[in-house]
C-alpha cells in the first residue's frame, strides 16, 4: 500500500503521474482524490451508545438462563489446570 499527500502550489503542479510498482500490475488498484477540508466530521454519523437497559426483554428468561450457565460453564474451564 502507498499513501502519500501532496499540496499543490501551482497549476502546473495539479496533473499527477503515478508510477506504482511492477506488483500492482494485474491488480485493481484505488484511487482517492480529496481535499482534506472537503471531509467534514459532521458528515459522519455518530452512532447511538447502547445502554445495557437498551436490551432489556430481548432474551427470555430461559434463554438468560442457559447463557448464565454456559457462560458459568466457560469460566471454569478456564480455571482448570492444563
Amino acid at each position: 500500500m502507498i499513501q502519500t499527500n501532496i499540496i499543490p502550489t501551482n497549476e502546473a503542479s495539479l496533473n499527477l503521474s503515478l508510477n506504482l510498482p511492477t506488483n500492482y500490475i494485474g491488480k485493481l488498484v484505488h484511487v482517492l482524490i480529496y481535499a482534506e477540508d472537503e471531509v467534514k466530521n459532521d458528515s459522519i454519523p455518530t452512532l447511538h451508545k447502547k445502554k445495557p437497559s437498551d436490551y432489556f426483554g430481548t432474551l427470555s428468561k430461559d434463554e438468560g438462563e442457559n447463557l448464565h450457565k454456559h457462560v458459568a460453564k466457560s469460566r471454569k474451564e478456564w480455571e482448570r489446570d492444563i
